[in-house]
């Protein structure tokens, strides 16, 4: 490349930067097609045709139509809401249960040990009274 001046150099460099930019979107488009579980794998295939065969059009089309749900799944993910469950399993382990676990759970745990025979039906009724408390 012969460079006449200044400003051809930076002509180049912008021209890179859009190039650039350009692939970026389009990398993010494909991802965002392959991370949606709500389309069906032949529309994710008509999609992915779309932009290898005219990709400035299809990507323009994707984030028209699809764009409030690619900036969603972008945001939070779609990992987001089984991994805190995840999380919270994780501590309800290492705390022993402790706080963590709900008033049904702990009065149909002391119903099981009632039932197995474990403790009496006055334990019972003071763990249910102190589960309801």
């Amino acid at each position: 490349m012969v460079v006449n001046n200044t400003w051809d150099v930076i002509a180049w460099f912008f021209w890179m930067f859009i190039w650039i930019a350009y692939l970026m979107v389009i990398f993010s488009v494909i991802v965002d097609v392959f991370r949606d579980h709500t389309q069906g794998g032949w529309a994710k295939a008509a999609w992915i045709l779309f932009i290898v065969f005219v990709p400035f059009i299809a990507v323009l089309v994707y984030v028209i139509a699809r764009g409030k749900g690619m900036a969603m799944r972008q945001r939070y993910g779609q990992a987001a809401p089984p991994t805190q469950g995840a999380a919270d399993d994780y501590y309800a382990s290492v705390m022993g249960g402790a706080g963590t676990t709900s008033v049904t759970d702990e009065i149909s745990k002391a119903k099981a040990l009632l039932d197995s025979g474990t403790i009496t039906q006055a334990e019972y009724e003071r763990l249910k009274a102190s589960a309801l408390a």
